[in-house]
């Protein structure tokens, strides 16, 4: 890798520094929440639009007009009385956030056309011909070459304006067809700042192929199908009580390759139709070089991924989802770039920034990749349109955003261990030009789209990233609750079953912060790769080879594996959130962990895949676990206990292992004792009257032994038990749970 010294820069033009200074001087009255050094706006500003002014036609409204935006973002204080503290911090970040979007109303015509930068740069075929527009300052010359000019760098050279926006048009043929064939190989080429011509694939590129045969880099192709795809299914409006199942189509199938958009349409939606979910997210779409690295090496940010189709197929996924009542969310990686210069945006124009921060400050240490500079004009433009263009061009409902630790803190996470002081998160350690892009990111997705769902992978516990923008929040719906799934392991590994402690789980559970909802989950991708393995493989291990079919004895390790199974998922689900996540396979007990074909397994496919054959096949006891699976969603989708806000936790015995709840209408009761049964146990309860089985784990439908009796009534007795008015006396047999319904 080069030196930072060794790479040549583009240094500002005086058109960008005099726009820079034109920013500051509209701006002057907000007070400057940026750290010195933070002077993205400067470099290459585009203050107007890519033709060097702003459309006269445009609507411009300033913030203040904007009601969603009027104060000064301290209202989330209100939520927060540790916040008083930092007062001055969210009124300075919100002066940030506020300028930005005056900068964007009075030069660019609102961030609504702002973000709709997809339709500007890039390839498009217009009357004229297909135009292509790129941003690469520290280009000296570009030229867009291909099959369609045999490569001839001088045949189609590209004209650059004062913001460093370059832009050809390629004439239509003299019959009036478009002179690039769909299909054919294109690539921008450059001559960098030290006079080196350079190749890449244009940074906005919709089709990008890989042809391992022949190299592992990227080809870019222009995309323009004769018939493209139309959908045929409005958009589907995301459920307020989310119960997501997380997907990579690539690994969605029992084989050992890579399966398709078109498998993942016709074999998955179904299935995850018939399990109860509402809505998928799909990991590993945007175009990554590297299959292995579970797509957070991303190249070609506006590029579905070609290893499961075309892009076509990606939008007939969508559409078939929408059919379905399906909402489909994207997991989208702004949070660093691949390393690749070829096929990747690293060293676009020849410089070491361009997108990026120069420098050490422009790389991610552990992850070898590149960091995006947030304060710069047009990678906002970038990243926003990448936004628009998913929900756009494809029809997707929402985002979980990939990295956001990384992102919001100038030391990303690493070796740093939150303890919850806030000053963790509102001091110099917090990179406010990244947390000001996921405000203006969440802005205007919401303000564009209106119910669009955002989520946040946040280990860092940030408070109010959860609160909306115009209290001052970073604007998310939800963020995922990291702590849980390691909690889960944790006990797994660590600790015998009888020393399982019911007020730390219960406590893992409920340790959210008021007012911000999160997405909640036992196990996820993340805890199936290589050198971990799935919950179902900690419990049961090497028996799940030899002792999975109902023809082998149900041995003890495989009887306590299915139970836990089982309760480990209803307890998350009942009380760890306000949205549900399963990874795909984990829902019926997937064995073994995730490994991708890379040189140190020999580039095998073996552990990137899921063996759904093992859930069809009626001889063996996934079934029950994919039956009670089902079960439990059907249950939430009829009490919708996860936007429900009665969530009281009635008993946490240590001593008995038992842990009771009351969420959403229901009484939840665990036992998690490895070997003592309870008769006639007590567990207080709010509502008077008679109780009745909504869903018993011991049901031999789902492998139990049928202890708990679904048709016995149990009545309540108004005496005060556990702080509550009344109570009643159930069964609990050993490692088993039971939600009952007030009738």
């Amino acid at each position: 890798m080069q030196t930072p010294e060794a790479l040549q820069q583009a240094k500002p033009s005086v058109v960008e520094t005099q726009a820079q200074a034109q920013i500051q001087a509209q701006t002057q009255d907000v007070t400057d929440a940026r750290p010195p050094e933070a002077d993205g706006m400067a470099a290459e500003q585009s203050n107007a639009n890519i033709n060097g002014g702003v459309n006269g036609d445009a609507q411009k409204t300033s913030p203040e007009e904007d009601p969603e935006i009027s104060g000064d973002g301290t209202e989330v204080i209100n939520s927060d009385g540790y916040l008083e503290q930092h007062r001055e911090y969210f009124k300075q970040r919100y002066a940030h956030f506020k300028r930005w979007v005056k900068v964007i109303d009075e030069n660019e015509g609102g961030i609504d056309k702002f973000s709709q930068g997809y339709k500007e740069f890039g390839l498009h075929v217009t009357a004229e011909g297909v135009r292509y527009r790129e941003w690469a300052p520290g280009a000296r010359e570009a030229s867009l070459v291909g099959d369609f000019n045999g490569w001839d760098v001088n045949a189609n050279p590209m004209e650059r304006n004062e913001y460093g926006v370059w832009e050809t048009v390629v004439a239509n043929t003299a019959s009036g067809e478009v002179a690039i064939a769909h299909g054919s190989r294109i690539k921008v080429t450059f001559v960098s700042g030290n006079g080196e011509r350079i190749y890449r694939l244009p940074a906005w590129s919709t089709y990008v192929v890989q042809d391992l045969s022949k190299s592992p880099i990227y080809e870019a192709v222009f995309y323009n199908p004769p018939n493209k795809y139309q959908f045929k299914h409005k958009k589907q409006e995301p459920d307020t009580d989310l119960r997501i199942y997380e997907a990579h189509v690539g690994i969605s199938s029992p084989e050992a390759r890579v399966a398709t958009y078109k498998e993942f349409t016709r074999d998955m939606l179904p299935m995850i139709k018939d399990l109860g979910y509402n809505a998928v997210q799909l990991m590993a779409v945007m175009e990554h070089a590297y299959y292995a690295s579970f797509g957070y090496q991303v190249t070609s940010f506006f590029a579905p991924s070609s290893r499961y189709g075309e892009p076509d197929d990606l939008r007939e996924l969508v559409d078939t989802a929408h059919s379905l009542g399906l909402s489909v969310f994207l997991d989208v990686v702004h949070s660093h770039a691949c390393n690749n210069v070829e096929d990747g945006l690293n060293q676009f124009d020849g410089t070491d920034h361009c997108y990026f921060h120069e420098g050490g400050l422009g790389r991610h240490e552990l992850w070898n990749s590149r960091l995006f500079n947030y304060g710069q004009h047009e990678v906002l433009r970038f990243l926003l349109s990448n936004l628009r263009y998913w929900m756009d061009e494809f029809g997707f409902d929402g985002f979980r955003f990939d990295g956001v630790t990384s992102m919001i803190y100038k030391h990303h996470g690493i070796a740093y261990g939150f303890s919850g002081d806030y000053n963790e998160y509102f001091t110099g350690n917090t990179d406010e030009d990244a947390v000001v892009y996921l405000m203006l990111a969440n802005y205007m997705s919401h303000k564009v789209y209106g119910r669009l769902v955002t989520v946040a992978e946040d280990v860092s516990g940030m408070p109010a990233l959860c609160r909306p923008v115009s209290e001052g929040g970073v604007g998310f719906d939800y963020r995922l609750t990291m702590s849980i799934p390691d909690m889960w392991i944790k006990l797994l590994k660590e600790r015998r079953d009888e020393d399982w402690d019911m007020s730390h789980i219960a406590h893992q559970l409920t340790n959210r912060r008021y007012q911000e909802r999160a997405i909640t989950y036992s196990e996820s991708h993340d805890q199936a790769l290589v050198g971990d393995k799935t919950l179902a493989f900690w419990l049961m291990d090497k028996e799940m080879y030899s002792n999975m079919s109902d023809l082998t004895p149900l041995t003890p390790a495989i009887e306590r594996g299915m139970a836990l199974h089982k309760m480990i998922r209803l307890v998350t689900c009942g009380l760890g959130g306000e949205g549900y996540l399963t990874f795909e396979g984990n829902e019926f007990g997937h064995p073994e962990w995730l490994d991708f074909p890379r040189a140190g397994n020999g580039s095998s496919f073996h552990y990137a895949r899921r063996q759904f054959n093992l859930v069809r096949d009626g001889m063996l006891r996934y079934k029950y676990l994919y039956a009670f699976d089902k079960a439990m969603m059907e249950l939430e989708a009829e009490h919708r206990w996860l936007s429900a806000h009665d969530q009281w936790v009635t008993l946490k015995h240590e001593g008995d292992k038992v842990l009771a709840f009351e969420r959403g209408g229901l009484v939840w009761i665990f036992n998690f004792h490895p070997t003592q049964s309870y008769a006639g146990y007590r567990v207080g309860v709010a509502w008077p009257g008679k109780y009745t089985v909504a869903l018993a784990t011991d049901d031999t439908r789902f492998l139990g032994q049928g202890r708990i009796d679904g048709n016995v009534a149990h009545f309540s007795t108004p005496m005060e038990w556990n702080a509550r008015p009344n109570y009643i006396q159930v069964y609990l047999p050993a490692r088993t749970a039971v939600v009952l319904r007030h009738d």
